[in-house]
């Protein structure tokens, strides 16, 4: 009884895995074409006046890969917790974290750069996997309604923020980019910070990711699909809905076209 027990702990969910490796194939598209496609730097396919649709297919798809990644590690924590105790998950999470920030700051700005004096420093997604992982290596030890209410109070209403940035008429302060703004800093000489994912709708994510690790845990496989089902739907019409109103969710309204 106890080997079939940790046996079954230790089983992989295949759909999890299944759904990284959709996400990768759909990030390695994008990644194509900013390589190979003609105009890769000289235009947006997002460009309405240039792009064809499947052109911006290519580019609007990818909106989905870094949501599912963070997502999908928050999810992996959870999981982990049925072989880590709490203390050596949260360990685990902080020196991973933290390693991926050591990681995005030295050795992916390098790569792209090649300029050994990091006079410019950008903050992508390897940052923002980063740093949501310390924040949720030190939230783990809260209670998991806590850790649920906080996650979805970051992630349904960080974009309240959007109404506070739009009454400001000076540029914002580099902690302030780092929460919640895409924001360019200069420092001492020539060295320059880049910040491209601010942490705070990442971490949110992160947290709910670590909340459904619960119901992939939990044994009844019609509750499992259910959840997920109504959830998922649920989500999408919340989304349509706040885009429709256009007033909350993106700071950048949309706008009838010519055709």
């Amino acid at each position: 009884m106890m080997t079939q027990l940790l046996l079954t702990e230790k089983k992989r969910i295949t759909s999890v895995d299944l759904l990284r490796g959709v996400v990768m194939i759909i990030m390695a598209l994008d990644h194509t074409r900013e390589y190979f496609h003609s105009t890769a730097l000289t235009d947006n396919p997002l460009n309405l006046n240039t792009t064809t649709p499947i052109l911006f297919f290519t580019r609007w798809i990818t909106h989905f890969c870094a949501p599912v990644f963070v997502f999908l590690s928050g999810t992996s924590a959870y999981l982990q917790s049925a072989r880590k105790s709490k203390k050596e998950l949260s360990r685990f999470l902080l020196t991973r974290g933290f390693w991926l920030i050591i990681a995005e700051v030295t050795i992916v700005n390098l790569i792209f750069s090649f300029d050994i004096s990091f006079s410019a420093i950008a903050l992508e997604v390897i940052w923002a996997i980063g740093i949501s992982m310390v924040i949720l290596g030190l939230v783990i030890w809260l209670p998991f309604e806590i850790i649920l209410g906080t996650g979805l109070v970051i992630v349904l209403g960080h974009n309240a923020l959007d109404f506070y940035e739009r009454n400001q008429a000076g540029s914002f302060n580099a902690v302030y980019n780092l929460v919640h703004r895409v924001g360019f800093h200069s420092f001492w000489g020539k060295h320059q910070l880049l910040i491209l994912y601010p942490f705070l709708p990442w971490a949110g994510l992160m947290m709910l990711g670590y909340c459904l690790g619960k119901v992939l845990r939990n044994s009844d496989a019609t509750y499992r699909k259910r959840f997920l089902i109504i959830t998922g739907l649920s989500t999408i019409a919340l989304f349509i809905i706040l885009r429709f109103i256009n007033v909350y969710g993106d700071p950048f309204r949309w706008s009838t076209q010519a055709n």
